[in-house]
């Protein structure tokens, strides 16, 4: 599981329990807790983890040619 900082024990810990979740904006999160302490922790994950942006253009079928 991930690796997150746990503020009450102020170290470095694995998340016991994690799940991941989608924030508001977009971005993924996992949240769990702290296995020394039960506190929340919280770890947001990088870029690469969210999910692409959907292609709107589609560049293997081009639209029909017009008959002039």
């Amino acid at each position: 599981m991930a690796e997150g900082y746990c503020v009450k024990c102020k170290a470095k810990k694995e998340i016991s329990d994690g799940v991941e979740e989608t924030m508001k904006n977009g971005r993924k999160a996992i949240k769990g807790k702290c296995p020394t302490c039960g506190t929340v922790m919280f770890k947001i994950l990088g870029k690469s983890a969210a999910t692409p942006a959907p292609n709107t253009t589609n560049p293997t079928n081009p639209p029909p040619a017009a008959n002039s």
